[in-house]
C-alpha cells in the first residue's frame, strides 16, 4: 500500500486551498438570507466530487436543500461504504466575537478558523480528497458511495423520506461518518454513541402591547419575569430535569460501563482551566465525563423579550421568548419528549400569561456496537497513522441521521471522526487543526483497506 502520508504532504497545500474555497461560502441552512450561498455550496461539492472521479454524481432536489450523490463502483463482489456529511453550517453569530471574520478562513497557531471547518466541511471534505488518492493509486478496496446533505444544522428534515424513496441506490454494507470528535491529537478514539434531540422555541405573551413599567409594573404579568420563573422550575436542586415522565424510558449504564467510561483521559482541572470556568455544574451523581455523554440535559439556547438597545427604556414588554434544547439518551423517543415537555411547560403557566409551545427538531439517540467489522476496521486504520490503539468513547452531540440509517437502510455507522471538543463548533472562532485535516486524509483508506480484507474473511 503506497504511503499515504507522503501523498498527503506533497498534495497538502492545494487540499488547504480546496478547503478554503468551501469555508468561504456562508451555507447557513437555518437562515433562509443564505439559500443562495448554500445552493452554491452544493455546486461546488458536486464538482469537486467529479474532479476527484466519482460517477453519476448529481444535485438531488428534496423539499429543502439539495443532496449531493456520487458514486464510484468499481467491483459488484466488494463491499460498498456509504460516506455521508454535511456541507451546511451553522449560524456564524455574534460576528463580534471572531477573531477573523468567520466566512474568510485563515489559519492561526496551525488551526484553520471559520464557520464550518470542523463541522462538518472540513471533516466532510477529508473523505473526497481520500478518495481522489486511492483512486488515482489504484487502492480504491471497496465501492464507494457519497451523500452529502444540507439540512443537519436544521435537523435533516427531509433525510428520511430521501432515504426511504432511494433504498436501492443507496444500498451499501456500512455508513462511513466524520462528524465527531477524538478525545485529543495524541489519544484517538472513535465515538460510539451519540445522543438524540428535542428542540423547542416557547413564546409567553401577556399584554397585548409593551406596557411603561411604572405605569403598570407590579400589577400586570412579567412575560420575561414568568419566563424565566417557569425556565427555572424545569430543573430540580439536584440540576435533574423536573418534568414528569421525562426519564421514565431512559437506559441507565451499569457500573461497570461506567467505570470504563471514565478511564479514559480526561483532567477535570484542565477541562475548567480551558473553559475559564471556576467549577462545573450539573446533575449530582455524575461525572463532567457521564453529564456530557451518558444522561439527558436541558438547556436554553436563547433567551430574549423587551428592550436590549443601547440606554434605557423602562418598559413592560408583552412578550418573551426562548430556544430550548433537550439532549436525550437511549432508548428516549424526541417526539415523546416533545409532548411531555409541551404539556409539563403550559400545565404551570400561570394565568397572566399566554403559552405556546413550538417544536423545530429532534432526533433520536444512537449507539454503535464495538464488536463489529466495521468498528475494528476503523481501529486498525487509525491504529496505523496514529500509531496506538484508539479508545472507544461515547459523544454528547446529536447526529439524527445516524438512527435513520439504522431503521431504513438496516446499516451500522462508524463515526470516525477526527476533530477535538475544543474545535469550538458552533461557537465564535470555530476551527479545525491542519493536523487533523491531514491526518484524516491520511488515516480513511486504511480503513477501506481493512474493512475490504475483514469482509472477506466472514
Amino acid at each position: 500500500m503506497s504511503d499515504f502520508k507522503t501523498l498527503v504532504d506533497q498534495h497538502s497545500e492545494r487540499f488547504i486551498s480546496e478547503l478554503f474555497d468551501l469555508l468561504r461560502l456562508p451555507s447557513v441552512s437555518a437562515d433562509p438570507a443564505f439559500k443562495q450561498a448554500v445552493l452554491d455550496t452544493a455546486e461546488l461539492v458536486k464538482t469537486r466530487l467529479i474532479e476527484a472521479g466519482a460517477d453519476k454524481v448529481e444535485i438531488c432536489p428534496t423539499p429543502g436543500y439539495p443532496i449531493v450523490y456520487g458514486e464510484k463502483i468499481i467491483d459488484s463482489s466488494l463491499p460498498t461504504v456509504l460516506v455521508y456529511g454535511h456541507y451546511d453550517v451553522q449560524p456564524a453569530d455574534p460576528l463580534n466575537l471572531w477573531t477573523s471574520p468567520a466566512f474568510e478562513p485563515v489559519i492561526r497557531n496551525g488551526n484553520i478558523f471559520a464557520r464550518g471547518s470542523a463541522d462538518d466541511k472540513g471533516q466532510m471534505y477529508m473523505h473526497v480528497k481520500a478518495f481522489e488518492l486511492m483512486l488515482k493509486t489504484n487502492q480504491l478496496d471497496c465501492n464507494i458511495k457519497f451523500m452529502i446533505e444540507g439540512e443537519e444544522e436544521v435537523g435533516s428534515a427531509n433525510l428520511d423520506g430521501f432515504l426511504t424513496a432511494n433504498k436501492d441506490r443507496l444500498k451499501a454494507d456500512c455508513v462511513l461518518v466524520s462528524d465527531t470528535s477524538m478525545i485529543a491529537n495524541d489519544i484517538p478514539s472513535i465515538t460510539t454513541g451519540l445522543r438524540g434531540l428535542s428542540y423547542i422555541e416557547v413564546e409567553v405573551t401577556g399584554p397585548n402591547r409593551d406596557l411603561h413599567s411604572g405605569v403598570y409594573g407590579g400589577g400586570v404579568g412579567n412575560p420575561i419575569n414568568v419566563l424565566c420563573e417557569m425556565i427555572a422550575s424545569l430543573k430540580n436542586e439536584d440540576k435533574s430535569i423536573n418534568i414528569p415522565g421525562f426519564y421514565d424510558d431512559v437506559v441507565i449504564c451499569t457500573e461497570a460501563e461506567r467505570k470504563l467510561m471514565n478511564e479514559a483521559p480526561f483532567s477535570l482541572d484542565e477541562y475548567k482551566r480551558e473553559l475559564k470556568i471556576d467549577d462545573v455544574i450539573g446533575e449530582e451523581g455524575y461525572t463532567t465525563v457521564e453529564r456530557t455523554s451518558i444522561r439527558p440535559t436541558l438547556d436554553v439556547n436563547g433567551i430574549w423579550g423587551g428592550y436590549i438597545g443601547e440606554g434605557a427604556k423602562t418598559v413592560l414588554p408583552s412578550k418573551a421568548y426562548a430556544k430550548i434544547s433537550m439532549r436525550l439518551v437511549p432508548n428516549q423517543d424526541p417526539d415523546k419528549i416533545t409532548e411531555l415537555f409541551k404539556n409539563h411547560f403550559e400545565s404551570i403557566a400561570p394565568k397572566a400569561v399566554k403559552v405556546v409551545v413550538k417544536p423545530h427538531h429532534g432526533g433520536h439517540p444512537a449507539v454503535t456496537p464495538v464488536d463489529s467489522i466495521e468498528y475494528k476496521a476503523a481501529s486498525m486504520a487509525m491504529h496505523a497513522t496514529f500509531g496506538k490503539e484508539p479508545i472507544p468513547a461515547r459523544g454528547g452531540g446529536s447526529i439524527p441521521i445516524v438512527a435513520s440509517f439504522e431503521k431504513i437502510l438496516g446499516l451500522k455507522t462508524v463515526l470516525m471522526g477526527f476533530g477535538l471538543d475544543t474545535d469550538d463548533i458552533h461557537s465564535p472562532d470555530e476551527h479545525y487543526g491542519v493536523f487533523n485535516y491531514l491526518k484524516g486524509i491520511e488515516t480513511i483508506p486504511y480503513f477501506f483497506k481493512y474493512y475490504a480484507q475483514l469482509k472477506k474473511n466472514i
